[in-house]
């Protein structure tokens, strides 16, 4: 039989892009097969663009331009072979390639507030995702920058472009079949930011000031051209232009200054855009050329009956230029007029001065010359008699060593013997230990007084000490003295000895004397201090301290020296002890101002009286109120331990006169009464009140309980007697109940409860803390019902 027909080359799948041409081939072994072409299944025998080519044993089929039509499986049958391949249409996003160019290679330019649209139209097979990027993060909209997109574009808006929106951008768009990525750069120019500060001051003289800044950081994407320096002077309002620099150039130097006035400078850079916002400078002074610094104080070379020698040392601070000269001036001691020695600046650091006053004490003093002018003026020299040089000074008599403890010696010593022409101006004294030979100066300036004390020595050593006078020509001879330092005393750290005759508490009658006794113990002496309230003792108060002992003396108490007192001990080594104690300053109270009676509520009176002057200075001032039923009664105490104004006494019988007095207490007695003139009576009930309700025989009067004065809050000290009141109408009488917290007192013992003629009263004889809460007064009868609530206060008796 003939041999079958074999496939030498198999169709193999093609990936084409849209519009590109594409081609599936295969062979066969045998040039007389017929080959038929299937897509999808289907038989082909015509479709646009779509050909079919045989030659020789290759079978083709060729597409001149791939559509999205043509994508699927093909077929290939012919005599006993068969073979399968797809075509893929790939259609990624694609962008006109002259639009690409010019966007990649072409910056976006825009004017800073300008609108800024870039727009990218594009092709690819649906959906294209459109992607927009700067500086590597995704853009997202805001109030000012929003990105569009459509199935045939994407478009990039800002509002109003700013020059943060500066840089690279990528817009990446992508499909199924492949990302497309474009990179542009967006530029937006403005002027420039202000030069970079702060503006220096290079030089600042009376005739001009040269000032310097930097660049600006941003120069707005356009180079700077320029720089405009303006002017103001300190207390005006205008600013006036200096001139211009060009961007190479950033200093400025202006002779348009006056001398000794304040300016402030700014600068503004320039670009192609406009001009920056301003750098502005702290004050600037137009002062003159530094001038030399003060020289040190001359120095006396040599002095006779006119003549004086001085010379003195070139000035640390030379200023701005060197020194041409000196210019010297004299004065008399004792004045403050300074006179020109030499108008022309000499060169020389010495100069001889003739034409003095004998027997005159002068001073001198030096100022140096530059280029800027005359400096500052040394200090004056040390004064110098214009005579010839005296005899130095005898020696000091009687030197003796006049006290002396662990660490100190004390000299004393009488003036040398007078000799013409060998006056003392003062002492110096100098001291060695037993093992060293060389003589110490203890004073750094003449001792004017014939007494020294030498300090900082060593216990338990030998010292030899020296005393000499001094006068113009130097000292005089020596006066020798021996002194052996004791062993220091042992140290005890300060403390106080505190037994039953120190109180802590002192109650002082006014105008009485304190005196107040602290005894301590400490090695060496300590430091004594006493602060009242925390500082300085008042001027009226003196302190001695003797002998282990530190006395308070106050010659006469007033009430501004109530307060806590304290001592501190303190001594060398920083050890410190303390101890406080109070002092009250208090008087027999002065009595209380006029008494008022009032019937607040009915058949009770309550009394009121002015405050005591003393209640201004006593912290525990109370009042007592006494009565008596006619005026040669015994008076009788009704109220105590008061620490307010007022105090109502319910007691009352009708008919009867009441008198009353009212005194002030401290810890020290009582005052001078203050008492009522006129008697309090409360009228007997006329009978007829009785018979009333006869007259409206019929009429029904019946009215529920109503409070006319209602409970009271009362606050009281323990101890003392408590009386609450209140007064209560209505008809007929109501039946009146107390309650304390909710529980009926009617059966406690503890509680006295009256109700006279609707006044209701409630004593709790010797309150205590128990006796604090909520009372109620409850009224009842057959018409109705009420209450009235008030609380109750204990305060502690202090």
């Amino acid at each position: 039989s003939a041999p079958r027909c074999r496939l030498d080359k198999h169709l193999f799948d093609v990936r084409v892009l849209k519009g590109e041409p594409a081609e599936l081939s295969c062979t066969v072994s045998k040039h007389d097969v017929t080959g038929t072409w299937f897509k999808d299944g289907l038989k082909l025998t015509s479709m646009d663009g779509v050909y079919f080519e045989k030659e020789g044993l290759v079978h083709k089929l060729i597409i001149n331009k791939v559509e999205d039509i043509h994508a699927g499986r093909y077929r290939f049958e012919g005599g006993d072979v068969k073979t399968e391949a797809s075509i893929f249409v790939e259609d990624p996003p694609q962008v006109d390639k002259v639009l690409l160019k010019n966007l990649s290679s072409v910056p976006t330019v825009a004017k800073a507030g300008e609108k800024v649209k870039i727009k990218i139209p594009f092709e690819g097979r649906l959906p294209v995702r459109a992607t927009w990027l700067k500086d590597r993060m995704e853009l997202i909209d805001d109030t000012r920058i929003r990105v569009d997109k459509t199935e045939t574009f994407t478009m990039l808006s800002i509002a109003s472009s700013e020059r943060k929106d500066c840089g690279d951008y990528k817009v990446r768009l992508k499909n199924d079949s492949g990302v497309l990525e474009i990179d542009l750069k967006l530029v937006v120019t403005d002027k420039p930011q202000p030069p970079a500060g702060p503006i220096k001051i290079v030089e600042s003289s009376a005739n001009d000031i040269t000032i310097q800044w930097n660049p600006p950081k941003d120069d707005g994407g356009k180079p700077v051209q320029s720089y405009i320096i303006e002017r103001q002077q300190v207390g005006k309002s205008d600013w006036v232009t200096l001139g211009e620099t060009p961007k190479s150039c950033t200093t400025f130097t202006t002779n348009k200054v006056e001398q000794d006035v304040s300016y402030y400078f700014r600068v503004r850079a320039v670009n192609a855009e406009g001009t920056s916002d301003a750098l502005e400078s702290d004050e600037v002074k137009a002062v003159s050329k530094a001038s030399p610094g003060a020289p040190d104080p001359p120095e006396i070379v040599s002095a006779s009956r006119d003549t004086i020698t001085i010379s003195w040392k070139m000035p640390r601070k030379t200023g701005s230029s060197r020194i041409v000269g000196y210019i010297v001036q004299k004065r008399k001691k004792g004045t403050t007029t300074w006179l020109p020695v030499n108008n022309v600046p000499i060169a020389d650091r010495k100069l001889k001065m003739t034409s003095l006053k004998k027997g005159l004490q002068y001073e001198f003093r030096v100022a140096a010359v530059n280029a800027a002018g005359i400096g500052d003026a040394s200090e004056p020299s040390q004064p110098a008699f214009a005579r010839d040089s005296t005899k130095s000074p005898g020696q000091v008599q009687d030197l003796k060593v006049s006290s002396s403890d662990s660490t100190s010696v004390t000299l004393t010593w009488k003036r040398p013997e007078a000799k013409e022409g060998s006056d003392v101006n003062g002492y110096e004294v100098e001291m060695r230990s037993s093992n060293n030979l060389n003589w110490t100066k203890c004073n750094a300036l003449p001792i004017e007084v014939t007494t020294y004390t030498v300090k900082g020595l060593l216990a338990k050593e030998r010292y030899f000490l020296r005393v000499r006078a001094l006068n113009d020509s130097g000292p005089g001879e020596a006066a020798e003295v021996e002194a052996f330092i004791e062993a220091a005393a042992p140290v005890v750290p300060p403390r106080f000895l505190i037994d039953d005759t120190v109180k802590s508490f002192l109650v002082i009658k006014a105008r009485s004397t304190i005196r107040v006794n602290i005894p301590f113990e400490a090695s060496p002496d300590p430091v004594v201090t006493w602060l009242k309230d925390g500082l300085p003792l008042p001027d009226q108060a003196a302190v001695h301290t003797k002998d282990g002992t530190t006395q308070l003396l106050i010659g006469a108490a007033e009430y501004t020296d109530t307060g806590t007192y304290t001592i501190e001990l303190q001594n060398g080594l920083g050890k410190r002890e303390t101890f406080s104690f109070q002092i009250q300053v208090t008087d027999i109270p002065q009595p209380p101002g006029p008494i008022q009676l009032q019937e607040n509520v009915p058949n009770t009176v309550t009394v009121t009286w002015m405050p005591s002057a003393s209640e201004k200075w006593e912290s525990n001032l109370y009042y007592t109120v006494l009565k008596r039923e006619s005026q040669k009664g015994l008076w009788h105490v009704v109220g105590d331990l008061i620490y307010t104004n007022k105090f109502t006494f319910t007691k009352l019988i009708p008919g009867r006169d009441y008198y009353f007095r009212v005194v002030a207490k401290n810890s020290l007695g009582a005052s001078g009464p203050s008492e009522t003139v006129q008697p309090w009576r409360i009228r007997k009930p006329k009978v007829e009140c009785q018979v009333k309700p006869q007259i409206y025989k019929g009429v029904n009067q019946n009215q529920p309980p109503r409070f006319l004065v209602p409970l009271k809050p009362h606050v009281v000290t323990t101890g003392s007697e408590c009386h609450m009141s209140c007064a209560v109408g209505g008809h007929p009488p109501p039946k009146v109940t107390w309650y304390k917290d909710n529980r009926d007192l009617s059966s406690d013992p503890s509680y006295f409860c009256t109700n006279d003629f609707g006044v209701c009263s409630l004593v709790v004889l010797g309150v205590t803390k128990h006796d604090e809460g909520e009372y109620m007064v409850e009224a009842t009868n057959e018409v109705g019902r009420a209450f009235t609530k008030a609380f109750l206060t204990i305060k502690g008796n202090s």
